[in-house]
């Protein structure tokens, strides 16, 4: 990956994420944290 494809995908990211805050009130980026947090939960069992 080159940095000018890495930048891109940040700013996508980025994007996205101010995206989800004015429009959904980051109700997608909250969910997408609480399922990390279960992901999370279930990988330390396998610890």
């Amino acid at each position: 990956m080159t940095n000018r494809v890495a930048i891109w995908l940040l700013l996508l990211l980025a994007g996205l994420l101010v995206l989800d805050g004015l429009a959904q009130d980051s109700a997608f980026t909250i969910f997408l944290g609480r399922k990390f947090m279960e992901l999370l939960q279930y990988l330390a069992i396998w610890r």
